[in-house]
């Protein structure tokens, strides 16, 4: 079981993406996506930015993937997703039927993204067949809907699971950060740099619930699977993703590596990536059929003979 690190879903600057994806060459993943899957404004970096990005990450070993917007409201956007689509280097994830139409016009293989609607055998195997080689299946999937969907897996296709990280819950046509400031989606300024790690959103009781990134809602929790990793590598599992954020993904990266080589106990490195967020913890409900932002700890290893 390999790991991999989803797109960033922040809005910084490009010095910080630079430096990010820098010192992410030195970490133990194996996978990394880069591009802008949120908004259309976000333009801090451009297509041969990430082609240069994605250049020194693959000279330090790792297997480079493109990314395309999640939600295309522009002709300059779909304009931008055609050409990452043509890029001609780098497998490309496709995060609407736009993007996974315009991967089969090429012949091309891709990578299902998580914002596509898969949620059956039937909807896999069509989408194997024009062209997907690995499949991130959507969130809030249940586990045990995910295995059997995978039952009946095309051969040869991968899988990759959000295992720790902020949950992409919506998108909207309407940008929430710009809402909050009472500014209009046009002429936003593009606020949403000043949220780092997007706007905690909380509940009258003062329960955090949901973060504002832009036109994106995320879960207040990040979402965390350590303590599922036996039921994961059985259900044939190949990747686990980590989506990044300005303050824990190094350390969620270090923890989880331990606990796929079998150096960290699942249940204690659960434990530890959910201490990462003091007064959030962590979340996973969807896994277990449930409401996303509840959390059942995982069962600890018995001790001793």
């Amino acid at each position: 079981m390999r790991l991999s690190l989803a797109p960033i879903p922040y809005f910084w600057p490009a010095e910080r993406v630079r430096a990010f994806y820098e010192q992410a060459a030195g970490w133990p993943v194996d996978v990394v996506c880069l591009g802008e899957t949120v908004c259309g404004k976000r333009l801090a970096l451009g297509l041969e930015d990430w082609l240069e990005i994605g250049a020194r990450l693959e000279a330090a070993g790792k297997s480079v993937v493109l990314a395309t917007q999640a939600l295309i409201e522009a002709e300059s956007e779909l304009a931008r997703m055609e050409r990452l689509c043509r890029n001609g280097r780098f497998l490309v994830e496709a995060n609407d039927l736009g993007a996974v139409h315009t991967l089969a016009e090429v012949g091309v293989p891709f990578v299902a993204g998580p914002h596509l609607n898969v949620y059956n055998a039937a909807t896999l195997a069509l989408i194997a067949g024009l062209g997907a080689r690995r499949w991130v299946p959507p969130v809030e999937l249940p586990g045990r809907v995910l295995a059997r969907v995978l039952e009946g897996r095309p051969e040869g296709l991968e899988v990759e699971v959000t295992a720790y990280g902020r949950l992409a819950l919506a998108f909207s046509a309407r940008c929430f950060t710009a809402r909050a400031d009472n500014v209009p989606k046009d002429a936003c300024g593009l606020r949403c740099r000043e949220d780092p790690e997007g706007r905690l959103m909380e509940t009258q009781d003062g329960r955090p619930l949901f973060v504002a990134n832009g036109v994106q809602i995320q879960s207040a929790a990040p979402c965390n699977l350590a303590g599922e990793l036996e039921t994961l590598r059985a259900m044939g599992v190949d990747l686990l993703r980590v989506v990044p954020d300005a303050s824990t993904t190094e350390a969620a990266v270090a923890i989880l590596a331990e606990a796929v080589s079998g150096r960290r106990d699942p249940a204690d490195a659960a434990e530890a990536l959910a201490a990462l967020r003091p007064g959030i913890g962590a979340c996973n409900g969807y896994w277990h059929g449930g409401a996303g932002l509840e959390w059942r700890a995982a069962p600890a290893a018995p001790s001793g003979p």
